[in-house]
């Protein structure tokens, strides 16, 4: 019996299970473990926990000490070093990476009444809707999605900002939700795919999670976080990204905000990824996604080099 490891919320339990499904079709047995942390208390700020990605952090002791064999983690959420001996044994198809708007009546952010109240606690989202809309009142919201729809189904809010994606999974997504433009909203570095993470020396489970790995989500999602790397960003960083795979062409956009002396900084590059994309092999996947990490420590770079002087 291999254990998933994953937090108690029912967004978390649900890709977790999605996972689980997923190998018990490859003739796994696996049974789901909550493992509870610090960041579970819903009434803290999550920068105020004493280490950053306390949910993740939890998980990963987990499974370094043994007490659950792999672990699913929103790939958004991890830290841009991973401890060892810990990989990321799969990256599965990635669901949708965009931001949508909760409203009562499917309001474009746009249409929203002056000096609305918008409800998110992430500062990426915080620093765009304040770019496009800088009359609206931020509002730090966390709780489970529930809560967070609650706040805005019943006039506390005039609108909350949540991800697409865990919507999708929750089978919540209706027609009072619209999607935030690339243009104003970029999403944050690998936001709709999932992290399959387990001990590199399980040979037998590596192989056998290695079998959802998902080659363009992979390599979109390698391109993105190499930004986090390259503008050494914290858990409070205003950072997005979004990177697109057509044919062999990878395109990479990526925005910074209120960082290192970074006002605000856009960028896009694209490259040419060597090889047929109809027969990659594992050599070839690598050498893939070093190249898109290459493409996004590129890109990092710019967005800081429009740092202003002396700041």
């Amino acid at each position: 019996m291999i254990k998933l490891g994953t937090r108690g919320s029912q967004l978390a339990t649900s890709q977790s299970q999605t996972i689980a499904d997923a190998l018990g079709e490859l003739g796994f047995d696996v049974e789901l473990t909550i493992i509870r942390s610090e960041g579970d208390n819903q009434k803290v700020a999550l920068n105020a926990f004493k280490r950053p990605g306390a949910f993740v952090a939890r998980l990963q002791e987990a499974v370094i000490d043994g007490s659950v064999d792999m672990a699913v983690h929103s790939f958004k959420d991890l830290p841009s070093a991973i401890p060892q001996p810990l990989i990321t044994a799969a990256v599965p198809k990635r669901a949708s990476e965009r931001d949508v708007l909760v409203t009562r009546d499917g309001l474009e952010l746009a249409d929203l009444p002056k000096n609305a109240k918008v409800g998110t606690s992430s500062p990426r989202r915080q620093a765009a809707l304040l770019r496009a809309r800088p009359d609206l009142q931020i509002f730090p919201t966390r709780g489970n999605v529930d809560t967070r729809l609650k706040k805005a189904r019943n006039g506390e809010l005039d609108a909350v900002v949540l991800a697409e994606a865990g919507l999708q999974r929750l089978g919540l997504l209706d027609e009072n939700m619209t999607r935030i433009s690339l243009d104003v909203l970029l999403p944050a570095p690998a936001q709709g795919a999932l992290a399959v993470e387990c001990r590199g020396d399980n040979e037998d489970l590596v192989h056998g999670i290695g079998k959802l790995d998902h080659l363009e989500s992979r390599v979109v999602v390698s391109a993105e976080r190499a930004i986090l790397t390259g503008v050494d960003a914290a858990c409070t960083t205003a950072v997005g990204a979004h990177a697109q795979l057509d044919g062999n062409t990878l395109t990479l956009r990526a925005d910074l905000a209120n960082w290192r002396g970074v006002d605000f900084a856009r960028a896009e590059h694209s490259i040419e990824l060597p090889g047929d994309p109809k027969e990659i092999d594992e050599t070839q996947k690598a050498l893939w996604c070093e190249k898109a990490r290459e493409l996004g420590l590129k890109t990092a770079a710019e967005l800081l080099a429009q740092a202003q002087p002396n700041s």
